[in-house]
């Protein structure tokens, strides 16, 4: 049997991270964090095969947290996600080797997809 992939999702929203556990929660491991901190201290001691993390957060918002990981030299696939996409922002994150980038409100099947192909030969 399988072990399933664990991805962290990281967003200050509750509603969105019931959404996405109910859009991946039957095929993956699921763990959440609410902000790019909490983030960070939850990579110290896991290592999941994705990140879905939120772009504007309180305290540390998804940037700030990417440009750390990366520096940290974590190699796990992230998709960012964001309600406010931006040119500079979208230019901003693909610095730091992102997946994927992902607009809200999103689409099932676009996460479902999108998740798939980034865990694909994992």
């Amino acid at each position: 049997m399988d072990k399933k992939k664990l991805i962290l999702i990281c967003d200050d929203e509750e509603g969105v991270r019931e959404s996405l556990n109910l859009i991946l929660g039957d095929d993956y491991k699921l763990d959440f964090a609410h902000n790019g901190n909490d983030a960070l201290q939850y990579l110290k001691k896991n290592n999941p095969d994705l990140i879905i993390m939120d772009i504007k957060m309180p305290q540390k918002n998804g940037l700030e947290a990417l440009k750390e990981i990366r520096q940290q030299n974590l190699k796990c696939k992230i998709i960012m996600v964001t309600g406010y996409q931006s040119v500079e922002t979208a230019s901003e994150a693909s610095k730091y080797n992102i997946f994927e980038y992902i607009t809200k409100p999103f689409e099932s099947s676009v996460v479902k997809e999108t998740v798939e192909k980034a865990l694909k030969n994992m």
